[in-house]
């Protein structure tokens, strides 16, 4: 089914393009969005990094430096991601806004507008920055009982775990404040549920990622779609629904843009999830999540016993897992190819969503975001 939905390709009534005809680098691509928009969302929410009270967080953090706590590569990534992913959903926020423009029931406020975007928009796309590095900096508590002496002194790692609760939870409650100041009950209503997604998706994923040395659960595509939209969609899907809503656009306009941002983002995450068994230019085998996409479409294709069989044969001493030859087995069946076509189905869907904007660099940008995340080698 996926298959034939991405050979259509061509060009769409709004002239964007099939997804086979490639696009820009995904380094390009955020460079040349974040001009459109009017200035680059790194600093989207340099306001709260550089206060007094997250300062004083950061200097404590210092005290973790030599030890293995995963709150140290969160913090590196404030200053740079190489990845280019950290301030993503904000990114997006602001070229949707861009691309829906005023809405006909809000003429009389253009004025508000900087670069095509209003101000309570740039104020939703910092929000939905905050909430999303909040969450980053929450997922860097370790669990205490599984540290190994390399990773380091268990005071420091302990100290680890409480300035990632308390710089999380200040990120966090900076968000809420400046929802709030946004005065409008839909929007606060909608970024409140996809911060219990959020919550929901993540407690699934630690909840499961404990049991049995991370063998995975006998679940189907479906299923791991709904895990995924919670734990990493819903957030950008209704921060683009809520910029439409700020602008008084339509529910139609609302519902295409939420179409985008969920779609896009389940892209995006199934992309991550292909890097593994995609990747050329490495020759060393990165260890991979059992319960990523390709991982769950080998073992729906194979079947639950025989998947157990190869994980277990992949186990050696210790249950220490060989990556390399599980790797080998999932890219010898159908999970990878299945993943890739259902990453393009997804980007499909998202170019579909844009049909409804006008056509501008703004919705240019949207689409090269779809086509840099559903490139492959």
């Amino acid at each position: 089914m996926w298959g034939a939905l991405l050979r259509r390709g061509g060009r769409g009534a709004g002239g964007l393009r099939g997804l086979a005809s490639g696009g820009p680098p995904w380094s390009q691509v955020v460079s040349e969005a974040e001009k459109i928009v009017g200035y680059p969302t790194s600093f989207m929410s340099l306001r709260c990094l550089l206060s007094d009270e997250l300062s004083n967080i950061a200097m404590q953090v210092r005290k973790l430096v030599g030890t293995k706590h995963p709150l140290l590569d969160t913090a590196r990534g404030f200053v740079y991601d190489s990845r280019n992913n950290l301030q993503m959903r904000g990114l997006v926020v602001l070229l949707i806004s861009k691309a829906a423009g005023p809405s006909t029931a809000d003429l009389s406020f253009q004025h508000n507008m900087v670069s095509g975007i209003y101000s309570s928009q740039r104020s939703l796309a910092e929000i939905t920055e905050l909430i999303h590095t909040a969450f980053l900096v929450h997922r860097g508590i370790v669990n205490i009982g599984e540290l190994k002496s390399c990773n380091g002194p268990l005071k420091d790692m302990q100290f680890g775990n409480k300035m990632a609760v308390l710089s999380g939870d200040f990120l966090l409650a900076n968000a809420c404040t400046s929802l709030a100041q946004l005065q409008n009950t839909k929007v606060v209503e909608l970024i409140s549920s996809a911060i219990g997604d959020l919550v929901q998706g993540i407690y699934y994923e630690n909840s499961k990622s404990s049991e049995e040395n991370c063998l995975t659960d006998d679940i189907c595509i479906s299923t791991w779609k709904e895990q995924v939209f919670l734990s990493h969609s819903a957030l950008l899907a209704k921060s683009c629904q809520a910029a439409m809503e700020l602008a008084k656009h339509s529910t139609e306009i609302q519902d295409m843009a939420f179409q985008y941002g969920k779609h896009m983002s389940m892209s995006h995450k199934l992309h991550s999830d292909l890097q593994p068994f995609v990747k050329e230019s490495s020759p060393d085998t990165v260890a991979f999540s059992l319960n990523s996409a390709p991982a769950v479409l080998h073992q729906e294709f194979l079947g639950r016993e025989a998947w157990i069989k190869q994980i277990r044969e992949a186990q050696g001493k210790g249950n220490i897992m060989d990556y390399k030859k599980l790797q080998g087995a999932i890219k010898a069946g159908k999970g990878v190819t299945s993943a890739i076509d259902l990453c393009r189905f997804h980007g499909n869907r998202a170019l579909a969503a844009l049909e409804r904007f006008p056509p501008s660099e703004a919705r240019a940008a949207l689409a090269n975001i779809v086509y840099a995340v559903t490139r492959f080698p």
